[in-house]
């Protein structure tokens, strides 16, 4: 038996959590916030309903893992007994560029690479970095790994990642379609999968991340094939906030009409998608109540979401000839019935066919909510990043 710390760390957050491996049981989780201010605030749960509840001073992440470590080990509503049960450290990392496609230990070279692909990710890899090393110091008997968002992505054809941009930008600017979600695509996929008695060899997945942010992803014979989200999180479908594909002419228009590119970089990512088009909020839940009030820009959001994805549904489909499973999760894919209802709606010509009653009982529980004489299973199957993170720690580990 192995236990292992999952460790997400952000720029004024970490969120972790402890598994022992094999058996996939998590022994509890909790979150750090406001690292670097006066006052920082840390939660830990366990599964038996124990809380570990605490704010204190916490100027910098050195200070938060010291916390994390005394959480882990408290007397009444800790997780462990002593820090030396810890085997091992996965850290999530968004950005791996093109040297990684799978988990991989870290050493001065993982490091490096990290580093070397801050210009790609610069919000969220120097705080993986900031991360890895505190877990480095503060653990240096522990295995630590690197879980890569776009590593699953690295199976990509140059059909797929390429853009229609002088080659140059690819060669020298490293400019192409990276994807991520990747651990949770892999994760869900592979349940899917197990749930229908199926073969990664041979079954082809289509797989729904569906939150504030959004992707969609093409999966053949365990593999991604095609995925939404590009050179940034910023392509693909209508997210929470974020825009999706748009017309790129819109933006020198609007900058000939005084947006700076600092303006235009925030309306894109934090004043688009759902929030810009129903003009309330970027929860569905929100959105939801007002077009059943009568909202009309809220239905018109609600109709434009659900078009987007099913256009990448569509067009996935035919480049993978035969869908065998498409899968929906995360926050809206788990929990939203009506709008997997409405994603689905006109997928028929697919063959793909929601029954809706198995839809409105499955609520955001691990099923299948196709109907029996479709040619495309469909499920919903809850997201488990941090499971998937301790998974390839542990394989990691397992094989030394």
């Amino acid at each position: 038996m192995h236990t292992i710390l999952v460790i997400n760390c952000g720029s004024s957050s970490i969120k972790y959590e402890v598994y022992r491996m094999p058996d996939r049981e998590s022994i509890g989780k909790g979150l750090i916030e406001r690292i670097g201010q006066d006052m920082g605030h840390i939660c830990q749960k366990r599964p038996d309903g124990k809380v570990y509840d605490s704010n204190a001073p916490m100027p910098d992440h050195k200070a938060a893992m010291e916390h994390l470590k005394s959480a882990l080990i408290d007397g009444e509503a800790g997780l462990i007994s002593s820090m030396a049960e810890i085997h091992g450290v996965g850290h999530r990392v968004v950005h791996g560029g093109e040297e990684y496609s799978t988990s991989v230990t870290i050493d001065d070279k993982v490091i490096a690479a990290i580093e070397k692909n801050i210009e790609l990710a610069p919000l969220h890899n120097p705080a993986n970095l900031i991360g890895i090393r505190e877990a480095m110091n503060q653990l240096p008997d522990c295995t630590q790994v690197a879980v890569f968002d776009t590593a699953f992505h690295q199976t990509l054809s140059p059909a797929a990642y390429l853009y229609g941009l002088p080659r140059e930008f690819y060669d020298k600017y490293r400019i192409r379609r990276y994807g991520f979600h990747g651990t949770s695509h892999r994760y869900v996929s592979g349940e899917a999968i197990k749930l229908m008695k199926r073969h990664p060899s041979n079954t082809n997945v289509i797989s729904c991340h569906l939150g504030n942010g959004a992707s969609i992803t093409a999966i053949a014979n365990g593999k991604s094939m095609d995925t939404s989200m590009g050179f940034t999180p910023l392509e693909g479908v209508v997210m929470g906030t974020r825009s999706g594909d748009i017309d790129p002419q819109i933006l020198f228009y609007l900058m000939e009409r005084g947006f700076s590119k600092e303006d235009l970089n925030r309306i894109l990512n934090k004043e688009s998608g759902m929030l810009g088009l129903s003009g309330i909020s970027n929860d569905m839940r929100d959105i939801e109540e007002a077009a059943a009030s009568g909202n009309k820009q809220c239905r018109e959001a609600l109709d434009v979401y659900a078009y987007r994805i099913r256009k990448y549904i569509g067009a996935f489909a035919a480049n993978m000839v035969r869908t065998d499973i498409l899968v929906f999760t995360g926050g809206i894919g788990e929990n939203s019935v009506k709008m997997r209802e409405r994603i689905c709606h006109r997928l028929e010509s697919l063959g793909i066919i929601l029954d809706d009653e198995r839809n409105r009982e499955n609520g955001n529980r691990q099923g299948v909510i196709s109907a029996d004489y479709s040619k495309t299973a469909i499920c919903v199957v809850p997201t488990n990043e941090e499971l998937q993170i301790a998974r390839d720690t542990y394989e990691i580990i397992d094989g030394m």
